[in-house]
């Protein structure tokens, strides 16, 4: 036959768009032309089609070869394309049926010698296969996994263009070497850092008491939480502990966030399908790409959007460029990224739990103590507001820690709790949520906006006066007054109770405003009682 159709997808953001492949063999000179806006990259799938085709014992047609990827107005990029086109070709030219092919999405690169690589955004390509109601797959053996994460679609995995062809035509599967994943498609940093913070317990940390207890308010209503102290304290101890009082994600949580690290090439092939809150370190030098995400030619997710459901942790925050830490001021408030260039935007998901740390000064000293401090006054002052206002009005929980005394390491034994036991009290706060917003979009109290939070579920304690003073004195902004009323509920829902109570709010009050706890360095659970 001398026109073909194969599907492939392209991909904005985690959006999927099914691609039809249209090869026609006309009468005229000999050239193959590949229309309907393709990138660069994705024009060279030509050469890397036609060498695949030939080093696997087959012909590339000698003929006027056109192309066509439609929708032809959807920018299309990259090497995802090259099985769909070159079995589009040889089906043209009779060598494989062409049947088989229209109702399956083939996805992978081409290697000159026809083996398939593995590409990224196979599990987005995969959802956006099914739901257009396509229920049959190609994809690279590398990548097969997490395509087989989708439900009820038929995955076979490939090693190469011959192998492909065999099934087609019925012929003998050559026994082709199992591939070897490229090192951007294998676990890296990200996820030896997100093992590293598994096997950390929360009975570590001890002496911290009220630092204790905000990372579990934290973590029950997923509240943003800024540590500022000295080095040494124990900051950071407390946010590489807060993951692993999240509970697990559930199925639609862990296929978002699976999708965005396929689209990223972070996804462990040992591991398609992410069922922990993934946790994000960057360093402080790190560029407003890396966190927020973009790219030149092929937008990729940023560390922003790869914490999505999961904590995003900035040590040394005060260190970041300014114009990082200015990057997560729409973000908190969304819960998505938008990146847009001049020929394509992408969207990507960024619903991150946000936790800061930072130095009380540039030597780090400035407390109790402040003669071993040696920064000037301008210097404090400057080093403090290098974090904005409007970025520490997003932040829920404000908590200074204090360098531990001795006697507090031992008085503290005695009342620590490990992680799996205030997870237990976390778990069943979040259950609690999940009920209370059954009917909603939102499934945590620090999601829910404050119209509907007034409207729907209002705080009738008689403490919520004192925010309404702070309100109209300008002390409290109107979304810091709504952070306080959505911790009352997390802390309500941490005790058991059906509302917050006069405790609940006082304690919003002075978690968000960094003031001391009525009960200090004891049992997380004994503060809300």
């Amino acid at each position: 036959m001398s026109l073909a159709r194969t599907n492939a997808v392209t991909l904005e953001g985690v959006q999927g768009t099914v691609i039809d492949v249209e090869v026609y063999m006309g009468p005229g000179l000999p050239r193959t032309q590949l229309v309907g806006l393709p990138d660069p990259a994705l024009k060279e799938s030509r050469d890397r089609c036609r060498a695949a085709v030939i080093n696997s014992g087959h012909r590339w047609p000698n003929r006027n070869l056109t192309i066509g990827l439609s929708p032809a107005s959807v920018p299309k990029g990259g090497a995802i394309y090259d099985l769909a086109i070159a079995l589009g070709v040889l089906a043209a030219d009779g060598t494989v049926p062409g049947e088989p092919l229209e109702d399956a999405v083939l996805l992978g690169e081409l290697a000159l010698d026809g083996r398939l690589r593995a590409v990224p955004g196979v599990l987005p390509a995969t959802l956006a296969a099914s739901r257009t109601g396509i229920t049959r797959v190609m994809v690279p053996e590398v990548n097969a996994a997490e395509a087989e994460a989708v439900e009820g679609v038929s995955v076979v995995g490939l090693r190469s263009l011959r192998q492909a062809i065999a099934l087609l035509t019925d012929g003998e599967l050559p026994d082709d070497d199992p591939p070897v994943p490229p090192l951007a498609y294998s676990p890296r940093a990200i996820w030896s850092g997100q093992d590293r913070v598994a096997g950390l317990d929360l009975e570590e940390v001890l002496g911290q008491g009220e630092a204790r207890w905000c990372v579990e308010v934290a973590a029950a209503g997923g509240h943003h939480l800024l540590l500022e102290g000295p080095p040494g304290a124990g900051k950071t101890m407390i946010a590489e502990r807060l993951p692993g009082l999240l509970p697990d994600l559930d199925v639609d949580e862990s296929l978002e966030v699976s999708a965005v690290h396929s689209i990223a090439g972070t996804l462990p092939a040992d591991r398609p399908l992410l069922t922990r809150p993934p946790f994000l370190d960057p360093h402080h030098s790190a560029t407003l790409v890396s966190i927020i995400g973009g790219g030149s030619r092929i937008l990729r997710p940023g560390a922003m959007s790869l914490a999505h459901r999961g904590v995003l942790f900035m040590d040394e925050a005060p260190e970041f460029a300014s114009h990082v830490l200015e990057g997560l001021r729409q973000p908190l408030e969304s819960g998505q990224i938008s990146i847009g260039r001049s020929e394509r935007t992408a969207t990507f998901p960024a619903e991150f739990q946000l936790v800061l740390a930072a130095n009380p000064c540039p030597c780090g000293f400035d407390w109790g103590r402040g003669d071993r401090c040696e920064c000037s006054p301008a210097s404090k002052r400057r080093y403090r507001h290098r974090i904005s206002g409007p970025v520490r009005d997003r932040i829920d929980i404000y908590r200074t820690v204090q360098p531990v005394r001795r006697h507090e390491l031992r008085r503290d034994l005695a009342f620590v709790e490990s992680t799996s036991t205030v997870a237990t009290r976390v778990r069943a706060a979040r259950e609690r949520q999940a009920a209370r917003y059954a009917e909603t979009p939102w499934r945590r109290n620090s999601e829910v906006p404050g119209t509907a939070l007034r409207s729907k579920w209002p705080v009738r304690s008689s403490r919520v006066s004192e925010i309404e003073a702070g309100l109209a004195e300008g002390r409290i902004s109107a979304r810091g007054a709504d952070r306080i009323l959505r911790l009352s509920w997390t802390l309500a829902d941490l005790a058991g109770r059906a509302e917050p109570s006069d405790d609940d709010v006082h304690n919003a009050i002075l978690l968000r405003d960094s003031g001391p706890l009525p009960i200090a360095r004891t049992r997380p659970s004994e503060v809300v009682a």
